[in-house]
């Protein structure tokens, strides 16, 4: 949006206290601009048995808000995030899924549960998201970031397009190296500080221990798939993933995670350090969600895609299915498990059209 264009809205900064969203602040405040900031709760549930405090964020946050002459408000959605992100959570590992949190952090609670609090009181609702939209053929469109590491579009993949023509993403347009550069030469008092890795607000919580706290243990035999050799016992199915090759704690390895069976609660691995077993080259995913559908609800044939967080944009073709569509990727791919977002691009890897849940076993 242009200045001018800008002048008149009613913006509401989301302030995490990260550098990207402290820059977004910077980038209004040059402008002449002091939107209204918000600070959104959504640590754990007991902070001191889990050790995990959000008091820096805030200070942080308040910090920058104050720099540039703009107001900080609180909002909890703690109580939300609990009973929406974290029951979809436990509900998908309970079911032998791959779920992505942070993935309907961004539906629910950034731009769900925090505009039913107070967003509605604001045409725009800005974040710190390396991302970008534009309007082609007179819609709005997700599109994707020029820093290729820290794109974050799948994570946004799955927000309503009534939220999408709200969003606001003012440092899209710049790598990531920019925005530390920005933030020294701003004297941030955050300009050094070390992104967060992880979900959103599990701080240094571990992820395990975190699913074993709602789901337990549910131990269960390992078994190698190609000899049918069982070699030992899980935990739990939902404290592995398809694909993973660390904590497996099997000698004589590596070992890679390629199959799970539910019913019978059995892990199942392919011994080495490439086996074919852990790649898919074609997999089906359903019930599409479209970023953008009053453009269209048809994907192209040739498109890109993404099932995981990284820099590569994986090309492929798209067949429709009922209910979904199939995606022949033009290479196997790594670790395809059931629950994960796959992302869908164009060729360009420039407009993202939404995104599925991977449905194959």
């Amino acid at each position: 949006m242009k200045i001018e264009e800008l002048q008149d809205k009613r913006i509401a900064v989301l302030l995490s206290g990260g550098v990207d969203s402290s820059v977004v602040v910077y980038e209004f405040a040059r402008l002449g601009l002091h939107p209204d900031c918000f600070y959104i709760k959504i640590g754990p549930e007991e902070e001191e048995e889990w050790g995990c405090s959000s008091e820096e964020d805030l200070e942080m946050a308040t910090a920058v808000a104050h720099k540039y002459g703009c107001r900080l408000e609180v909002v909890d959605c703690h109580q939300e995030y609990w009973n929406q992100v974290t029951r979809y959570t436990m509900e998908k590992v309970r079911a032998g899924f791959t779920p992505n949190p942070d993935v309907m952090c961004n539906r629910l609670i950034k731009f769900g549960a925090f505009h039913e609090k107070r967003g509605f009181d604001y045409d725009l609702i800005a974040t710190g998201h390396y991302a970008q939209t534009e309007i082609i053929d007179g819609h709005k469109w997700l599109t994707t970031s020029p820093d290729p590491v820290k794109d974050q579009t799948d994570f946004l993949a799955q927000i309503y397009d009534w939220q999408l023509k709200k969003a606001l993403f003012p440092i899209g347009h710049y790598m990531k190296d920019e925005v530390r550069v920005i933030a020294e030469r701003e004297h941030l008092v955050n300009a050094k500080r070390k992104d967060s890795q992880g979900i959103c607000f599990l701080g240094k919580i571990n992820y395990n221990d975190y699913i074993r706290r709602y789901l337990g243990e549910n131990p269960g035999d390992v078994v190698e798939l190609e000899t049918g050799k069982r070699l030992g016992a899980h935990r739990g199915l939902w404290f592995h993933t398809i694909g993973q090759r660390h904590g497996l704690g099997f000698g004589g390895g590596p070992w890679f995670a390629v199959k799970k069976d539910i019913e019978n609660n059995i892990l199942f691995v392919s011994k080495g350090y490439n086996p074919q077993t852990a790649y898919r080259q074609d997999f089906a995913i359903g019930d599409f969600h479209f970023l953008t559908p009053e453009a269209g609800t048809i994907l192209p044939e040739k498109v890109t895609f993404k099932i995981r967080h990284t820099a590569d944009y994986l090309p492929a073709t798209v067949e429709p299915l009922d209910g979904g569509f199939a995606i022949h990727a033009e290479r196997p791919i790594h670790g395809v498990a059931p629950g994960q977002f796959c992302v869908i691009y164009d060729e360009q890897h420039h407009r993202c059209f939404g995104s599925a849940e991977i449905v194959v076993r």
